[in-house]
């Protein structure tokens, strides 16, 4: 078995055993009416693809322009509707290093794009 960086261990989909408990947690509200339509890895882009221009082709037809660089994205681990608003929540397990570096430009990327904090647990 392979481990991560942080030996979390992918437990029934999850990517860690920290965010399976927090998706039990959630079901369980969900089931009594606290929170609302519970999501699962939901994903939101951040920056759109860039491309070079369109050409036409020989023939008249268009040619899509060429990728420089792809769609910047961000896959929050749940989502859900709390008392009429939508939470976006990402479990984090260690708040240090250069995944946690580009967490939080995402995090700024997206209270920016969407309006959206994001909440850690």
């Amino acid at each position: 078995m392979r481990y991560s960086k942080y030996k979390n261990v992918k437990t029934n989909g999850s990517d860690s055993k920290k965010e399976e408990k927090r998706k039990q947690e959630l079901q369980m509200l969900e089931r009594a009416g606290k929170i609302q339509d519970l999501q699962y890895q939901v994903e939101f882009e951040l920056i759109p693809v860039q491309r070079e221009p369109d050409i036409v082709g020989p023939r008249g037809g268009i040619k899509r322009g060429k990728c420089i660089e792809h769609a910047c994205k961000y896959v929050a681990d749940f989502v859900y509707v709390q008392n009429g608003e939508k939470v976006v929540e990402d479990v984090k397990g260690y708040r240090d290093g250069a995944a946690y570096a580009i967490f939080t430009i995402k995090r700024k990327l997206m209270l920016w794009r969407y309006g959206i904090r994001i909440k850690e647990t």
